[in-house]
């Protein structure tokens, strides 16, 4: 079998990999922090060790004093900390210090067949170099628009240098993985090439309907049919979240005894408790915990307009929620509206208001709804997306390995 590129979009892989292989993950980020990343890593490691590959993980040390410095030996056989320094705007998470020199001496000592870098900081730079002087296979991942924050954080003007910053430092890998088709389409005028989906799955073992806890939602001070309004994920500019206040003040209005519960933590959290004393603030919650959360819900509300994927909308749906999102990211690959969810158009913020109106006043509807995104989460596995993973980042060409770019490559 063969995999192709297309012009500069790689589209396709069947060849299936055997034997053990050596790869590392390079990331600012990792498990236990909480964030879209570190998540999706979790999920990629843990079946890249199952499927019997040597994975190896460089990142600096964790932002928590007190945190253990050493992965679950499910997701690595071995893992490597770098110094790092608190990332500006987001004091729990940390650039790792340049370290090329300590990388090659490692990767001459211990060869990979290839590395994958998650992210584009200073660490991420290092492994790039280190890399492509050993010749060995790097691949990176577009897992963040960085550039779209800088709107949010009063630095627009920003925006441009970081858009030459990420098409540089994409364009030294053999191969930037995207996870939808809109973030190809970003990626592509952003001149990143080549490039290729590699999409996300969730875990519907762990995320689940039957999960729902009466106990919580009672201490959410909710009766039987009231309805719990859920946000997952970072409470910072870049997620939107005004919209999802707005709206669910809207919903209130009509609704009194719901309740807005927020998973998660960020700049915004202080400020939000301070105006909404109402609100309820669950705080970081992983693995049980947060499926409980999850499950315990009725409407989840994604206003995110800047996330390149989005894990929480799937696993949203896994948990039986009826998801309110913008087309766009993991809304735009997997609601279809009205029938597994509801999304509005990029600039219909009424739309998106208004979908959530609906489904809190029209039950039986919703009902429909949660009952179908749960189906189609079930169809979205990790063990796929890994198996695809593996020929993206190995099955390089001679010509990727050297990162010397063609218009049209074939690889055998």
């Amino acid at each position: 079998m063969k995999t192709e590129c297309s012009g500069d979009n790689v589209t396709g892989t069947s060849q299936v990999l055997t034997g053990q292989r050596h790869i590392s993950i390079v990331s600012e980020t990792f498990p236990p922090e909480a964030n879209g990343v570190a998540n999706t890593l979790k999920y990629l490691c843990a079946e890249l060790v199952s499927r019997g590959h040597l994975v190896s993980v460089i990142r600096p040390g964790h932002s928590e004093p007190g945190e253990p410095e050493q992965i679950e030996p499910r997701l690595c056989h071995q893992s490597h900390l770098v110094a790092a320094i608190p990332l500006p705007g987001y004091s729990d998470l940390r650039f790792g210090i340049p370290a090329p020199g300590r990388l090659a001496r490692l990767w001459k000592i211990q060869r990979p067949d290839a590395v994958y870098v998650a992210t584009q900081g200073p660490l991420g730079v290092s492994a790039v170099n280190a890399a492509r002087k050993l010749s060995i296979p790097v691949s990176s991942g577009f897992h963040t628009n960085f550039h779209s924050y800088s709107q949010y954080y009063g630095v627009g003007w920003l925006e441009a240098l970081l858009c030459r910053y990420g098409q540089w430092f994409h364009n030294r890998t053999a191969v930037t993985l995207v996870p939808t088709r809109k973030t190809l389409a970003t990626t592509d005028r952003l001149g990143i090439s080549p490039t290729a989906i590699w999409s996300r799955g969730v875990d519907c073992g762990l995320f689940s309907p039957r999960k729902r806890s009466q106990t919580l939602r009672e201490s959410w001070g909710l009766a039987t049919d009231d309805a719990a309004v859920l946000y997952v994920g970072r409470l910072a500019p870049e997620k939107n979240l005004q919209l999802a206040v707005s709206c669910f003040e809207r919903l209130k209005s009509l609704h009194p005894s719901a309740k807005f519960v927020l998973v998660g933590d960020g700049p915004m959290r202080s400020r939000l408790a301070a105006k909404h004393p109402d609100y309820i603030f669950a705080g970081v919650q992983r693995g049980e915990r947060l499926a409980e959360h999850y499950a315990s819900g009725d409407l989840f509300l994604f206003p995110s307009k800047t996330d390149t994927f989005g894990n929480v909308v799937i696993e949203a749906m896994a948990s039986g929620l009826a998801v309110v999102a913008f087309d766009d990211a993991a809304a735009n690959e997997h609601i279809r509206h009205g029938d597994n969810g509801m999304k509005a158009g990029l600039e219909d913020s009424e739309a998106f208001v208004t979908h959530a109106l609906r489904l809190i006043d029209q039950p039986t509807f919703t009902s429909r709804i949660r009952t179908q995104a749960r189906l189609d989460a079930l169809d979205l596995d990790w063990a796929s997306q890994v198996e695809r993973f593996e020929n993206l980042i190995i099955n390089q060409p001679a010509e990727a390995r050297k990162h010397v770019r063609h218009k049209q490559v074939t690889i055998v």
